[in-house]
């Protein structure tokens, strides 16, 4: 397996010359690097302006590995090759590193880069990274491995010290600033008119007898020209070391790495809409860094949270008064470490009551906009003490609880609840303090307890009767001026207190049957099965001509093939007695075909945009530009389009006739434009019976009239046709194009 490694933009609030300066002085031996034993220079190469420097390096290490192993490897250090491409008039410094010992068997490459800070020029900025590829190893692969990384995170700490070190020497020595480089014209212009003559910069010192051997003139020539090119992204595609630390806490070297890959990750496959660092980093946290296993949770998150619209449940939903009367919990101040501080008074709460009166999914959307309140409680939090917030802290008080919170409705509500937030908000709990637990609570905690994380368990603290008020108790996590009054606190706590539901409130099982499919229908996507031979399509309705197709879907399992066709006739609906072609209703959605297998493309249909594939977990959303440039949509619109849609990516219209338009998903498999010949209805079922012949998609579509515009449609119409570049191929135009958004949203 190869091991990667991503650091994040590491600053230093120096000029690049004086952090040059500083670098070559690690050389020939550093000796805050006990395990670099010593460098020979093997290549160099000078332009002849002094803008180019290239030298190549043999770096002798002494690897801290056991005596057995170097015994049998058959040596006692390991040389690697280092090649430096300094580019003074572009102020960068690029290193590349490789092993040349056991280089058969070991694969080890380093890229590191000095640039100039995008927003500062007297800063500079560092970036690092580095791939590990052990092919075989005398049977040691593993052990290999862990002696490579381990020596390798411990010089990555050391990185930024050294520089520093090497700083405050040359401080010391007087040496505070290096001029920049300039070219040698300019210095003969000063020296006829002044007669001054300036040094050149002595950022690098280099013999004039360095030899070019090694260096032909076409590798000086790609030195120089990929030096010049800008690194990798723009600002807002990395994350700065001291943003790191700062917002997100201490991070190891690794899991810094973690955290910025998967990032990117996200970046390139989910086209600008990702969650904040925060909570993918949660995610990272609750998988031990493992970066396959977080990323296949977090988008499994990622796609509930938008099929439930839950980004925006604190500003769309108002919860029923009788949650607001009778459920005994809410927000109070914050514990001594800064975290927000939770109250739950679960003893005094109507559990029966409640889901007899509103239901098991109304409860669930509370706690879920719950949550959503303590993410951005922490988010403040952080802001407000100055250092990373990124839990909450849960105080539950079970006085009152007794047999009837074992009403299994309620356990069973309780149980699920659990289940989605352990899903969807993992590493948000910093602690639970559970007090005055009573004689029943052992067998409440037997029946919740299996499907609690571990970890989390661990946060738990329990206190039995009066236990929280001495030694260990509350006080050594919350602060005596804010315990809550009921805990014989000095505090007022608005928390309701809970109560018996009037049983005038309860509802009937249809009628909380019915709430249910209401509260989780009410999102505006839906979901659609699309099988190895039957593509699932819909039909719009276009009377007038220049009106605005807008389409959003998430590919949620399998590739799919995306197409937009044009047809005078009408599309003829499923018929309700009859499998057939064109309906198929499965558990994971519907799938339905419209186009008929006589028709044939180009007589009784046409494409009116090029096909598009798109590959499980990617999302194609809504594009509109600049409102400069296209006009103002109307009021009722644009807070629908902006609420409930993501901006990132291209996924619009423009008709140029009316008629009748199919969107259709269809199976990657299959050629795009492949349509004539649907399959029978034994073809259809046969391939319901392979599991890799299904995809599901989560769609959501809208027409705008061309009178909700007000202006020229024909800046519209410059993305007509361009949805296409959304494949996971290309990436560039779509963020360029992202710049001219009206809005753009972020989970989370």
């Amino acid at each position: 397996m190869v091991q990667k490694y991503q650091s994040p933009v590491r600053v230093y609030k120096h000029p690049f010359e004086l952090i040059m300066a500083a670098y070559e002085r690690r050389f020939p031996t550093c000796p805050l690097i006990p395990m670099f034993v010593a460098s020979d220079t093997v290549n160099e190469f000078k332009s002849e302006d002094g803008a180019i420097h290239v030298i190549e390096r043999r770096c002798k290490l002494d690897i801290d590995a056991p005596r057995l192993l170097k015994k049998i490897a058959g040596v006692d250090y390991v040389y690697f090759v280092q090649k430096n491409s300094l580019n003074r008039q572009d102020r960068t410094l690029h290193i590349e590193a490789y092993n040349e010992t056991f280089s058969n068997r070991v694969i080890i490459n380093e890229h590191c880069c000095y640039t100039v800070h995008p927003d500062n020029e007297d800063w500079t900025c560092f970036e690092q990274s580095a791939s590990l590829d052990i092919k075989s190893f005398f049977g040691f692969e593993s052990t290999v491995e862990k002696i490579a990384m381990k020596q390798y995170t411990s010089n990555i700490k050391k990185g930024k010290e050294i520089i520093e070190y090497y700083l405050k020497q040359m401080e010391e020595e007087g040496i505070t600033f290096v001029p920049r480089w300039t070219p040698p014209v300019m210095y003969k212009l000063e020296n006829s008119t002044s007669h001054i003559a300036r040094p050149v910069s002595p950022a690098i010192n280099i013999p004039d007898t360095a030899t070019k051997e090694g260096l032909n003139n076409k590798e000086v020539l790609n030195t120089s020209s990929s030096s010049s090119e800008p690194t990798a992204g723009t600002p807002d595609d990395k994350l700065d070391a001291d943003y790191i630390k700062r917002y997100l806490g201490d991070l190891t070297p690794l899991q810094e790495s973690c955290l910025i890959r998967l990032r990117q990750w996200l970046q390139e496959t989910h086209k600008g809409k990702i969650p904040k660092d925060e909570h993918i980093l949660r995610f990272l946290r609750a998988r031990d860094f493992n970066i396959d296993k977080a990323r296949e949770v977090l988008c499994q998150s990622l796609t509930w949270r938008k099929q439930h619209q839950v980004d925006y449940i604190l500003d769309t939903w108002n919860p029923p008064q009788v949650l607001q009367d009778y459920y005994a919990g809410g927000w109070h101040h914050h514990d001594k470490d800064g975290r927000p501080l939770y109250v739950l008074r679960l003893g005094q709460m109507d559990t029966k009551g409640l889901v007899r009166a509103l239901g098991e999914e109304a409860l669930l959307r509370y706690v879920l906009s719950i949550n959503e309140e303590g993410l951005r409680r922490c988010e403040e939090n952080t802001k407000v003490f100055g250092r990373p917030i990124s839990s909450w802290t849960c105080l539950v008080d079970l006085e009152g609880l007794n047999m009837r919170h074992l009403w299994r409705p309620g356990v069973k509500a309780l149980l699920r609840i659990i289940e989605v937030v352990e899903a969807n908000y993992p590493e948000t709990l910093g602690r639970l303090l559970i007090l005055r637990a009573p004689r029943v609570f052992p067998v409440l905690w037997t029946l919740v307890s299996p499907f609690i994380d571990d970890n989390t368990r661990k946060k738990f603290l329990i206190y039995a009767g009066n236990d929280y008020q001495g030694p260990g108790g509350l006080l050594d996590y919350i602060d005596k001026e804010i315990i809550p009054d009921f805990l014989s606190g000095e505090c007022m706590c608005d928390v309701p207190e809970g109560g018996l539901v009037p049983k005038s409130l309860y509802r009937t099982a249809e009628e909380l049957e019915n709430e249910d499919i209401k509260l989780w229908t009410e999102t505006i996507y839906q979901s659609a099965s699309v099988f190895k031979g039957a593509p699932h399509e819909i039909f719009i309705q276009i009377v007038d001509a220049s009106s605005v197709i807008t389409w959003d879907f998430d590919v949620c399992k399998g590739d799919i093939v995306f197409n937009i066709y044009h047809s005078k006739q009408v599309p003829q609906p499923p018929k309700k007695d009859s499998l057939g072609t064109h309906s198929i209703t499965s558990p994971g959605g519907n799938n339905v075909q419209l186009i008929d297998k006589v028709w044939q493309l180009g007589r009784d249909y046409s494409m009116v945009e090029s096909p598009l594939i798109c590959k499980e977990g990617e999302s194609v959303q809504l594009d509109v530009t600049g409102g400069e440039d296209l006009g103002i949509l109307a009021d009722h619109r644009m807070t629908l389009s902006c609420q409930y849609l993501d901006t990132s990516g291209e996924g619009s219209h423009v008709t140029r006739w009316p008629g009748f338009y199919i969107l259709q998903w269809k199976f990657h498999s299959m050629p795009a434009c492949a349509t004539t010949n649907l399959p029978r209805v034994d073809d259809v079922l046969a391939s319901l019976q392979v599991s890799s012949h299904k995809c599901k998609v989560m769609y959501y579509t809208e027409v705008i009239g061309s009178e909700d515009f007000r202006g020229s449609m024909t800046s519209l119409e410059s993305s007509h046709s361009g949805f296409s570049q959304l494949s996971a191929a290309t990436t560039s135009s779509s963020q360029s194009h992202s710049s001219s958004m009206i809005s753009r949203w972020r989970f989370c």
